[in-house]
């Protein structure tokens, strides 16, 4: 299982249930569709994490309908995802 650190994201408005994609530097860059990343945290083969501010906040899956992605550091819910810049 890989820990992948997340730096970018795709969105088509500004909440968490917007992001279509999230992607990184690492492995030469990657950009992954939001569902493929929940297909994977679920299937336990990777898990993903945002690095702001000098904080690590994990990335989980929020169980609603639609399903979508956000950050817990701390026991709390942030917004580390909304808040990182654009994928190319």
């Amino acid at each position: 299982m890989a820990d992948v650190q997340v730096g970018c994201v795709k969105k088509t408005g500004t909440t968490h249930q917007a992001i279509t994609h999230l992607g990184g530097t690492g492995g030469g860059g990657w950009c992954w569709e939001r569902a493929k990343v929940i297909e994977s945290i679920t299937a336990g083969t990777n898990t993903f994490f945002t690095h702001v501010d000098g904080r690590r906040a994990e990335i989980l899956v929020v169980d609603a309908n639609p399903r979508y992605l956000q950050t817990r550091a701390d026991g709390q819910w942030t917004n580390n995802l909304l808040a990182l810049p654009t994928c190319p």
